[in-house]
């Protein structure tokens, strides 16, 4: 399936889960938020929302500072 990644288009496997998604990214154990389809998902449901075609997914990381 497509979807569209922080504005780029990116394969990814059928069912594949927001879960897989940040494992995959590298990104497993970062503090980020994840919008689907201009939503933001709840961390806790990562690993239950599964993508579909076609969604838009933007994925932002937190950036600590002073």
């Amino acid at each position: 399936m497509n979807v569209i990644l922080n504005g780029d288009h990116r394969e990814l496997p059928d069912q594949a889960t927001l879960q897989w998604l940040i494992e995959d990214l590298g990104l497993a154990g970062k503090r980020l938020a994840i919008e689907v389809n201009e939503e933001i998902v709840p961390r806790s449901q990562y690993g239950d929302y599964r993508l579909k075609d076609g969604d838009r997914v933007e994925v932002v990381h937190a950036i600590g500072g002073g």
